[in-house]
């Protein structure tokens, strides 16, 4: 079996966030976030074209380019280009301000080779680790998904395979919120890494038993995006992006009243969960301050009870297959 490359973990840096994700963060407190979490030991950064659009690589170019480059890795994301636009005010999706972009899919092997440079000029570097092609799937896509899936493997997998074999990137693989994708992918290609958001958390695993075990066959690894459920676990109150049902929240609530009785920080279990599996490279938490940076990292080696994990599996809130901390 081929161990591919990954990340390094257990914790690295989401750059959602510092794309001004739901409100505008300044650039003094975007910098003072990344040299946080460099400070504190953290050698593994995730950002994307989409994330601002364009700020979120800007805003790390400018920090990580003054640091030793082999000392860090850094992924970002190809299947879409940006385009300048004024009309679009900056505004994209969850970002409510950004660079003055359009942001258009582009799943073609020409277009991630300029999607690439293009985030390298953004950046300021003149290489990047790990490139993601992001959401080739349903929740992007809708019905169209699958073609637009099968575009992006005939044309962004087999470029990003032969700039792996070129040593232009040292790994590629998928950054979705779905699960579907990951799985075909491994049957079409031969990808390294898989960013996944909300598919594997205290809240929800159906990672677990469709596509975990088939990337410990393959050698492949899992990065875990949003170990919070975009905010839920961490007391917020949006699931997925979106104002969370009422069942999460009351599953959310259940978690937490069961955490209580333990002396356990919510956060603390979210975030030793994700790590505890075998095929999990990394789990990166997004934020956007300093002090939240250096939260994280002491809530992943707080120490949690072992009778708190047996109790959710008793209850049946975690499946009995999922691993817990030791």
């Amino acid at each position: 079996m081929t161990q591919h490359f990954a990340p390094p973990g257990p914790i690295g840096f989401g750059g959602a966030p510092l794309g001004n994700m739901f409100e505008i963060v300044s650039d003094a407190d975007s910098r003072a976030t990344l040299e946080a979490a460099w400070d504190a030991g953290i050698r593994y950064f995730d950002t994307a074209p989409e994330y601002g659009p364009g700020i979120s690589e800007h805003r790390f170019g400018e920090v990580l380019r003054n640091l030793p480059r082999d000392e860090y890795v850094l992924s970002t994301k190809v299947g879409r280009l940006l385009r300048a636009d004024a009309t679009k005010g900056g505004k994209h999706g969850p970002f409510v301000a950004g660079l003055p972009f359009r942001s258009d899919y582009d799943y073609s092997a020409d277009g991630v080779r300029r999607s690439i440079e293009d985030s390298l000029q953004r950046l300021g570097l003149a290489r990047i680790d790990v490139a993601y092609i992001h959401d080739c799937a349903e929740d992007a896509h809708g019905e169209r998904w699958l073609e637009v899936f099968d575009t992006a493997m005939k044309g962004a997998a087999v470029a990003l395979t032969r700039l792996r074999e070129e040593g232009v990137i040292r790994a590629w693989g998928l950054g979705v919120n779905r699960v579907e994708p990951c799985v075909m992918a491994l049957e079409r290609a031969d990808p390294d890494v898989f960013l996944l958001a909300g598919r594997y958390s205290l809240l929800n695993q159906p990672a677990l038993e469709t596509l975990f075990p088939r990337c410990e066959e393959r050698g492949v690894h899992v990065v875990v995006g949003g170990p919070y459920n975009s905010g839920l676990i961490a007391g917020g109150s949006t699931f997925e992006y979106q104002q969370a049902s009422s069942d999460k929240v009351q599953a959310r609530d259940r978690l937490a009243a069961i955490a209580a009785r333990h002396g356990v920080d919510l956060r603390a279990a979210a975030l030793q969960f994700c790590a505890a599996h075998p095929v999990v490279a990394s789990v990166i938490p997004g934020t956007k301050r300093p002090e939240r940076v250096r939260e994280n990292l002491e809530l992943m080696r707080r120490p949690i009870p072992p009778d708190f994990w047996a109790e959710l599996k008793r209850d049946g809130v975690l499946p009995e297959s999922a691993p817990t901390p030791a």
